[in-house]
């Protein structure tokens, strides 16, 4: 390839049939840089929880909506327009820095309500976003009339969060609701007519996956955090040990919930479901983070034990219901609902009572019925033996 294609490529439809099409460096570390925000998220999470503030948990919703939303969208653009050459990556570079001034503000957001550094952080994405649009609609005719109507979008919905910044409380609340469906809305309106972007089913999957591993090491390293701080201020128990080798148990079975299905195939036959495959994300991520922040409250061993185990049930319950939703809309049949269903009842049932339980015992428990779902799961996905013959 020459030097001037490394420089500089004309922007067109990458080929949704490509093979061997995986995840490349630099949208690696682009997850990774977001993953700081997802961290700075869940910390907060954590404090506000231990602190009694449960106004923390729809701070949580509503900062991770914005990191999510930014990193959706360089990942679908990526999937049909990557066309890694120089302006390609100073642009990236500037989505990156946005996310990071975005992970910056999240304390002020958990702390004054002050969503002013990350709106700054999420303009600074999107401008970079609209300027990959924009580049799309002029390199590539056959999908100009998406990638215009995508350029659109985001501008408007973009000058809405800036006026946002003027609505007090409740005001402010009800506008980031109705932008947040404004941003779920794009999507379906810039794909609605013509020509779809050329996005990739096998590399939107392994996309995907990557970020959930980043999230689930990013819940792996907080929780050990949490565990060195116990040790360090109270000494190596029982109790912790119990503690920490549930979580891990946990996480574990969370990891192979996810994994247990390819949806490479189903993201090929059922187009039509790729938003809301994409758009559930949101809940899988958001609750691997916060189950995260749960563990590492429980590792403080502050906080009453029934709270710690409802911040851990919750968003487990979360992650398995859209863990089941999801394998279900690419591969109906295989996930049994009814075990999903008693395993959630159960799960809650173990928070009501960790008081009495206690919170190791309540870890523990938690972790087993996550971990037999994952075997009935594993069980009913195999195929069925063929009948010996005679």
């Amino acid at each position: 390839m020459s030097d001037v294609g490394l420089y500089l490529r004309r922007m067109v439809g990458r080929d949704p049939g490509e093979e061997h099409r995986a995840s490349t460096p630099l949208e690696l570390l682009f997850d990774l840089c977001f993953v700081v925000a997802v961290a700075a998220a869940s910390a907060q999470l954590h404090h506000g929880v231990a602190e009694g503030h449960h106004v923390a948990i729809l701070q949580y919703a509503m900062v991770f909506f914005a990191i999510w939303w930014a990193w959706m969208n360089f990942t679908w653009f990526a999937s049909a327009y990557d066309t890694d050459d120089v302006p390609y990556r100073l642009l990236t570079l500037l989505q990156i820095a946005g996310g990071l001034v975005l992970a910056a503000g999240v304390p002020s957001v958990f702390h004054h309500y002050d969503f002013t550094v990350v709106t700054v952080g999420y303009v600074v994405m999107r401008v970079a976003m609209v300027g990959q649009w924009l580049r799309a609609a002029r390199q590539d005719p056959t999908s100009r009339g998406a990638t215009l109507r995508y350029a659109v979008g985001v501008s408007v919905v973009q000058v809405g969060w800036v006026l946002r910044l003027l609505l007090p409380g409740v005001a402010g609340l009800v506008g980031f609701l109705v932008l947040l469906v404004a941003e779920l809305a794009v999507p379906a309106f810039a794909e609605a007519h013509g020509r779809e972007t050329p996005w990739h089913p096998g590399h939107i999957n392994d996309r995907y996956g990557c970020f959930t591993l980043i999230v689930l090491g990013e819940c792996v390293a907080a929780a050990t955090v949490g565990v060195q701080s116990a040790i360090t201020d109270r000494g190596l128990s029982a109790g912790l040990l119990v503690t920490a080798g549930g979580g891990l148990v946990l996480l574990f079975a969370m990891w192979w919930l996810y994994f247990k299905h390819e949806a490479t195939a189903g993201l090929k036959i059922k187009q039509s479901q790729n938003l809301l495959w994409g758009y559930s994300h949101y809940v899988v991520f958001a609750s691997v983070a916060a189950v995260g922040a749960g563990l590492t409250l429980a590792a403080d061993g502050e906080t009453p034990a029934t709270v710690v185990a409802f911040a851990i049930a919750v968003p487990t319950c979360c992650y398995l219901a859209t863990s089941a939703y999801l394998h279900g809309l690419l591969l109906p049949g295989s996930v049994p609902v009814v075990t999903s269903a008693a395993t959630i009842v159960l799960i809650l049932a173990t928070a009501a009572v960790a008081g009495a339980l206690g919170l190791p015992a309540s870890v523990a428990v938690i972790a087993v019925l996550v971990t037999a779902l994952l075997v009935v799961s594993i069980r009913a996905a195999r195929p069925a033996e063929p009948a010996p013959t005679s």
